[in-house]
This record gives structure tokens, sequence and C-alpha cells, in this order.
């Protein structure tokens, strides 16, 4: 009988997931088509591993407002509590409340690269999001301030050498407030993840992508669940 061990179980998932990557960077030509297959890898990665309350997908976000976010290749959203989810021809758009994290997968890291993560995490962040009073068997709970959410950016290499120097950390602290990444993998050196103080933990190992996925999934834990969204906000668009 085989002896299970931990250890090898996340090598095996790790090696699955750099693999996948690496096929995309090296048979595929076109950079769309390049981008397209590693998009569907971290999808896959979130979606076979990240409890069942959330889903994750590539979409577009709105708010009650009529605003929308820019595409996002990696949405993290509820699935428990969410009441619509709108989809047209393939497109997917999901209410801002809806949303936990958003990350940008593209093939290597470099500057223009993370200064795009922070433009489209930002394009999300800044859309209004409702929240009402929670009834419960008690009576009624005060609205929950919505929480805040992660956004990074998912590659397989890095155009740095070394990968995780100061052009890295001088990367990630462009940009403004909305913009900032919380979380980001290179799956083929390291993740990275962003401390209270604003500072960045960075982690050379060899499962990247598990860790980077350990963590979010603890990140995710500690938001606790979306606030309740005010469906009325949104049903004034059908005056229109």
């Amino acid at each position: 009988m085989t002896e299970w061990n931990l250890s090898n179980l996340l090598a095996g998932l790790q090696n699955d997931i750099q693999r996948k990557l690496d096929h995309a960077r090296s048979l595929f030509g076109h950079p769309v088509s390049k981008g397209d297959v590693s998009e569907s890898v971290w999808l896959e990665l979130l979606g076979n591993y990240l409890p069942k309350r959330y889903s994750a997908d590539k979409a577009t976000v709105v708010d009650s407002l009529g605003n929308f976010s820019q595409q996002i290749d990696v949405v993290v959203f509820d699935r428990q509590y969410s009441p619509f989810i709108l989809t047209m021809q393939g497109e997917k758009v999901i209410p801002a409340e809806s949303v936990y994290a958003v990350f940008e997968a593209k093939q290597s890291i470099n500057a223009g690269q993370v200064a795009y993560a922070q433009t489209k995490v930002a394009s999300v962040r800044k859309l209004h999001r409702t929240s009402l009073p929670v009834p419960h068997v008690s009576g009624t709970a005060e609205p929950k301030k919505p929480p805040h959410i992660l956004g990074g950016l998912l590659t397989f290499e890095s155009d740095w050498s070394p990968a995780f120097g100061d052009s890295l950390t001088k990367a990630l602290a462009a940009g403004d407030a909305d913009g900032v990444l919380d979380l980001g993998c290179v799956a083929a050196k390291g993740h990275y993840a962003r401390n209270q103080d604003g500072t960045y933990a960075i982690t050379y190992e060899g499962k990247p992508a598990t860790a980077f996925l350990f963590e979010l999934i603890a990140r995710l834990q500690a938001s606790a669940t979306v606030p309740m969204i005010d469906m009325r906000a949104y049903a004034k668009w059908l005056a229109d």
C-alpha cells in the first residue's frame, strides 16, 4: 500500500501548475493565445482548490451606479450569497458587492505589467458598493463595511534578475492606493505578499503556486463574508 506524503502531494500540485504555464509559454506562439492559456491555468487552480463558497472567473465588475471596471483576468467572487451574475455572449458581469479579489494573469512580471495590473485592480476598487442592515434571530445588525478587495498579479516568469529585487519593490510601491497589489506569484520563482505596514514579504521557494494559494485562502478567511447587496439600487436600472 502506498504511504501518503503531504509534501509530495503539494509538490505534485506545484509541478502541475508550473508545467501547464511553461507549456503555455513555449507551445503557443501568439501572445493572446498565451494569455488565454495562462488565465485558464490560474482559474483552474482556484476553481479546484478554493472553498465552494467562492468562484473564480474572467469577468467585468459593475456597480449600482452603472459604472464598469475594466475586464479582469481572474475575479474571485461570492457564490453563496451573490443574487445575480450576468452573462452576455459568454462574458460575465459581476456586481461589485460580490467581489473578494481580482488578479491579472500574465506570462512574465516586469514594471509595465505591474503598472497594468495596478490600473486593472483600481478600476474595481473605485466602484461603489452597497451594504444593507442584516436581519438575524435577535434583531438587525448594522450594515457591514465592504471588505478590502484583494488585488494582485500572477505570472510564470520574471523579466528581472534577480526576480524579486529592487526593481520589483519599486514597481509595487508606484501608483495610488486604489491600485496597490496585495499578493502575487511568479510560479517559477516565488511569491510575495503585502504586510499591514505596507512592506512586502518576498519568499523564494520550491512551491510558489501552492504557497500563493494557501496565502490567498488565509486572507479570504480573514475578510469574512461580503456585505448584503441592495438589490433595489440595481433594480432602478430596469426603468431605463
